[in-house]
């Protein structure tokens, strides 16, 4: 269910003009496109990239202590984060450089899920991939096809989210088959009892995602909570379209 840190957290997402200090109390500079700016006035780099989205995801509790992983596409080589990093609390040691294709000696450091990674960067042209825990997205998965939003937000996002089937969930070769033609389509899929994959231009895209997705699932979910007919739901979602 969700949690006040929850609506903090996204409203930091989706208002990011709202008390960002920096750290002398005074508002923070940012570009054209609401981001942070260091005291140089340059854009941010991809380990503070990385440290904001695994942070954000953290205290949203969209992931546990060690779990979820994070990639950006450079050319022909992806930055992802290490096996058993804590997203929390990201520091660049804990960024591995890999290649999207052939062999290379840190594919062992990279997350488990590195090869899902690669295979969806082969596949689309997503720059940047945002793998999560949602609590409600997840339980929601678990006897469906497809999630299918009744909020309004949700509906802005989402027409509906595919729900992926695997015998193994977790880094495996079915789930590095199958993702890539379901997020060339959809920009999230949620992977049964597993967690969700969110692809798109940046990070902070990947993170709004996830966001949004989770909390339409929660609401979802109260709804079921509060004995609304899961049918009549999905009735009117019908109707107004």
């Amino acid at each position: 269910m969700g949690s006040p840190m929850v609506i903090c957290v996204l409203e930091r997402i989706l208002n990011p003009e709202s008390g960002v200090k920096s750290p002398s109390g005074t508002p923070s500079k940012k570009d054209e496109n609401g981001m942070e700016k260091d005291k140089r006035g340059s854009e941010p780099g991809p380990a503070e990239l990385f440290s904001r989205a695994g942070r954000i995801l953290f205290e949203g509790g969209l992931n546990n202590s060690h779990s979820g992983n994070l990639s950006l596409r450079m050319g022909d080589r992806i930055l992802i984060t290490r096996r058993g990093s804590m997203l929390g609390e990201l520091t660049p040691s804990d960024l591995v450089e890999v290649p999207v294709e052939g062999d290379g000696c840190d594919l062992q450091q990279a997350s488990t899920e590195v090869n899902v990674h690669r295979s969806v960067y082969r596949a689309t042209r997503h720059l940047a991939l945002v793998h999560a825990h949602p609590k409600a997205a997840i339980a929601l998965s678990m006897g469906r096809e497809w999630l299918v939003p009744v909020d309004a937000e949700g509906k802005f996002y989402f027409s509906r989210i595919p729900v992926l089937a695997a015998k193994n969930t977790i880094g495996s070769k079915e789930v590095e088959e199958k993702i890539p033609r379901l997020l060339a389509r959809y920009p999230v899929v949620v992977v049964r009892g597993h967690g969700a994959f969110a692809a798109g231009p940046t990070l902070e895209d990947g993170v709004r995602t996830i966001f949004s997705l989770e909390w339409s699932c929660d609401i979802f979910s109260r709804c079921l909570a509060l004995g609304m007919s899961e049918e009549a739901l999905l009735r009117d979602r019908r109707h107004e379209e």
